[in-house]
Protein backbone atom coordinates (compact mmCIF):
# COMPACT_ATOMS: atom_id res chain seq x y z
CA UNK A 1 0.00 0.00 0.00
CA UNK A 2 2.89 2.35 1.10
CA UNK A 3 4.22 1.83 -3.03
CA UNK A 4 0.68 3.18 -4.11
CA UNK A 5 0.94 6.16 -1.98
CA UNK A 6 4.74 6.47 -2.92
CA UNK A 7 3.90 6.02 -6.99
CA UNK A 8 0.85 8.71 -6.73
CA UNK A 9 2.75 11.40 -4.77
CA UNK A 10 5.64 10.82 -7.78
CA UNK A 11 2.97 10.99 -10.35
CA UNK A 12 0.99 14.30 -8.75
CA UNK A 13 4.87 15.75 -8.11
CA UNK A 14 5.60 15.30 -11.45
CA UNK A 15 2.41 16.66 -13.20
CA UNK A 16 2.57 20.04 -10.97
CA UNK A 17 5.77 20.43 -11.77
CA UNK A 18 4.84 20.28 -15.60
CA UNK A 19 1.97 22.59 -15.02
CA UNK A 20 4.63 24.96 -13.12
CA UNK A 21 7.44 24.88 -15.96
CA UNK A 22 4.75 25.31 -18.81
CA UNK A 23 3.07 28.51 -17.35
CA UNK A 24 6.38 29.89 -17.03
CA UNK A 25 7.75 28.65 -20.72
CA UNK A 26 4.34 30.58 -21.42
CA UNK A 27 5.26 33.67 -19.60
CA UNK A 28 8.66 33.91 -21.29
CA UNK A 29 7.03 33.41 -24.75
CA UNK A 30 4.79 35.91 -23.89
CA UNK A 31 7.55 38.71 -22.78
CA UNK A 32 9.24 37.92 -25.63
CA UNK A 33 6.23 38.46 -28.01
CA UNK A 34 5.80 41.81 -26.45
CA UNK A 35 9.59 42.49 -26.85
CA UNK A 36 9.23 41.45 -30.49
CA UNK A 37 6.54 43.67 -31.02
CA UNK A 38 8.13 46.16 -29.56
CA UNK A 39 11.11 45.94 -31.97
CA UNK A 40 8.92 45.68 -34.71
CA UNK A 41 6.96 49.02 -34.12
CA UNK A 42 10.48 50.40 -33.83
CA UNK A 43 11.61 49.10 -37.61
CA UNK A 44 8.61 50.03 -38.85
CA UNK A 45 8.78 53.61 -37.25
CA UNK A 46 12.45 54.01 -38.69
CA UNK A 47 11.79 52.60 -41.92
CA UNK A 48 8.67 55.36 -42.08
CA UNK A 49 10.25 58.40 -40.74
CA UNK A 50 13.30 57.75 -43.94
CA UNK A 51 10.29 57.12 -46.22
CA UNK A 52 9.17 60.38 -45.09
CA UNK A 53 12.38 61.84 -45.15
CA UNK A 54 13.70 60.56 -48.84
CA UNK A 55 10.32 61.27 -50.03
CA UNK A 56 8.80 64.49 -50.04
CA UNK A 57 5.02 63.02 -51.22
CA UNK A 58 5.25 60.09 -48.40
CA UNK A 59 5.06 62.37 -45.65
CA UNK A 60 1.75 62.40 -44.18
CA UNK A 61 1.48 58.59 -44.70
CA UNK A 62 4.64 58.05 -42.90
CA UNK A 63 3.27 60.50 -40.38
CA UNK A 64 -0.28 58.84 -39.86
CA UNK A 65 1.94 55.62 -39.64
CA UNK A 66 3.78 56.67 -36.70
CA UNK A 67 0.18 57.84 -34.70
CA UNK A 68 -1.25 54.15 -35.06
CA UNK A 69 0.46 52.26 -32.21
CA UNK A 70 1.30 48.54 -33.32
CA UNK A 71 -1.22 47.06 -30.98
CA UNK A 72 -3.64 43.89 -31.23
CA UNK A 73 -6.51 45.11 -32.63
CA UNK A 74 -4.81 47.87 -34.76
CA UNK A 75 -3.02 45.66 -36.72
CA UNK A 76 -4.94 46.18 -39.94
CA UNK A 77 -4.66 50.00 -39.57
CA UNK A 78 -1.04 49.88 -39.26
CA UNK A 79 -0.73 47.49 -42.01
CA UNK A 80 -2.96 49.78 -44.66
CA UNK A 81 -0.88 52.49 -43.71
CA UNK A 82 2.42 50.31 -44.14
CA UNK A 83 1.20 49.36 -47.19
CA UNK A 84 0.73 52.85 -48.71
CA UNK A 85 4.81 53.11 -47.37
CA UNK A 86 5.77 50.21 -48.96
CA UNK A 87 3.91 51.89 -52.27
CA UNK A 88 6.01 54.89 -52.08
CA UNK A 89 9.42 52.85 -51.51
CA UNK A 90 8.54 50.91 -54.75
CA UNK A 91 7.54 54.43 -56.51
CA UNK A 92 10.77 56.12 -55.37
CA UNK A 93 13.80 56.33 -57.86
CA UNK A 94 17.25 55.47 -58.17
CA UNK A 95 18.91 53.13 -55.80
CA UNK A 96 17.61 53.52 -51.93
CA UNK A 97 20.42 55.06 -49.32
CA UNK A 98 21.73 52.24 -46.95
CA UNK A 99 20.23 53.57 -44.12
CA UNK A 100 16.80 52.91 -46.06
CA UNK A 101 18.41 49.33 -47.09
CA UNK A 102 19.03 48.43 -43.09
CA UNK A 103 15.48 50.30 -41.97
CA UNK A 104 13.94 47.81 -44.70
CA UNK A 105 16.17 45.02 -43.57
CA UNK A 106 15.42 45.44 -40.02
CA UNK A 107 11.76 45.55 -40.94
CA UNK A 108 11.73 42.25 -42.32
CA UNK A 109 13.93 40.38 -39.47
CA UNK A 110 11.71 42.08 -36.98
CA UNK A 111 8.98 41.18 -39.12
CA UNK A 112 9.55 37.35 -39.13
CA UNK A 113 11.01 37.26 -35.33
CA UNK A 114 7.38 38.79 -34.27
CA UNK A 115 5.76 36.19 -35.89
CA UNK A 116 7.93 33.39 -34.72
CA UNK A 117 6.77 34.45 -31.57
CA UNK A 118 3.49 34.41 -32.32
CA UNK A 119 3.91 30.80 -33.82
CA UNK A 120 5.51 29.12 -30.81
CA UNK A 121 3.01 31.04 -28.15
CA UNK A 122 -0.12 29.84 -29.89
CA UNK A 123 1.50 26.71 -30.11
CA UNK A 124 1.74 26.18 -26.62
CA UNK A 125 -1.01 27.83 -25.65
CA UNK A 126 -3.55 25.98 -27.56
CA UNK A 127 -2.60 22.96 -26.70
CA UNK A 128 -5.53 21.11 -24.86
CA UNK A 129 -4.31 20.67 -21.56
CA UNK A 130 -2.75 23.91 -21.34
CA UNK A 131 -5.93 25.08 -22.30
CA UNK A 132 -8.35 23.18 -19.63
CA UNK A 133 -5.84 23.89 -16.55
CA UNK A 134 -5.70 27.90 -18.41
CA UNK A 135 -1.88 28.26 -17.83
CA UNK A 136 -1.92 31.00 -19.95
CA UNK A 137 -3.82 32.75 -17.24
CA UNK A 138 -5.52 36.01 -18.73
CA UNK A 139 -2.78 37.27 -21.54
CA UNK A 140 -4.77 37.80 -24.65
CA UNK A 141 -3.91 34.95 -27.36
CA UNK A 142 -0.97 36.92 -29.32
CA UNK A 143 -2.53 37.71 -33.26
CA UNK A 144 0.03 37.81 -36.03
CA UNK A 145 1.21 41.03 -37.92
CA UNK A 146 0.16 39.89 -41.79
CA UNK A 147 2.65 41.96 -43.61
CA UNK A 148 4.46 41.22 -47.21
CA UNK A 149 7.21 43.43 -47.18
CA UNK A 150 8.40 42.10 -51.02
CA UNK A 151 5.03 42.58 -53.06
CA UNK A 152 2.63 45.30 -50.74
CA UNK A 153 -0.13 42.30 -50.57
CA UNK A 154 -1.84 41.55 -47.73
Amino acid sequence: MLIVWIVIAVLVTAFVCWCYFTAQRLNRLHIGTDAALSSLQAALDRRADLVGVLSPGAVEDARRAIDVPLAPGRFAERVRLEHRISSRLRDMEGEPSELLERAIFRVDTSYRFYNDYVTRTRALRTRPLVRVLRLGGTAQLPEYFALSIDDGEN
